[in-house]
């Protein structure tokens, strides 16, 4: 059983917990259907956008409303990990590789990060059903991480936090908690 707290108290609770095992801010939207990311990835389908990644096609329903994804959800909790390397490629021979490469399998990291993440949860909390995603099933991460107040998707697609750029990971938690959501941040774009 739920232990019964304040939904601001979980949610002060799961952002503390968020640090403590590594990731950088975590925030938490509603779970609900993405009324406004809809008619722009049909568009965006319909163009042929996403080139060779069939898999876009699939389950268009699921990556709009999360609720389709995991049964009863009711939140999405949003971490970043930024992933922005100490050290870089000092050998101008050397093949070049992504910065987000240059260590283990982001998806093992933050899977094991977020599992974590929800043990610790359950120990405070009490059992709650919940699954973790990173980059590995129709979940939109960069709308939920920017719908949880995080940060922005720019002009180049990336989600840009303020004090963070864009070189993070997202990874997410779609749970049963009914928790309160955070806002969305402004765009700091601008018309360029």
């Amino acid at each position: 059983l739920k232990k019964m707290i304040p939904k601001s108290q979980y949610s002060s609770l799961i952002k503390q917990t968020a640090q403590e095992v590594g990731f950088d801010i975590c925030g938490i939207s509603k779970a609900d259907f993405l009324k406004e990311e809809a008619p722009r990835l049909e568009k965006w389908l319909r163009r042929g956008m996403h080139g060779e990644m069939k898999y876009m096609t699939h389950y268009f329903d699921m990556r709009l409303d999360p609720r389709k994804l995991v049964e009863g959800s009711k939140s999405v909790i949003s971490v970043l990990l930024n992933y922005y390397p100490e050290k870089t490629q000092e050998d101008a021979d050397a093949p070049k590789i992504s910065k987000y490469a240059y260590g283990k399998d982001y998806h093992f990291v933050i899977r094991d990060k977020l599992a974590e993440m929800v043990s610790k949860m359950q120990k405070e909390i009490g059992q709650f059903s919940a699954r973790v995603f990173t980059d590995s099933a129709p979940v939109m991460d960069k709308v939920w991480a920017a719908k949880s107040g995080l940060g922005w998707v720019g002009k180049h697609s990336n989600l840009i936090n303020k004090k963070m750029g864009s070189f993070f990971f997202i990874g997410e938690i779609i749970c049963d908690l009914e928790l309160e959501p955070d806002s969305p941040v402004e765009d700091r774009c601008g018309t360029c």
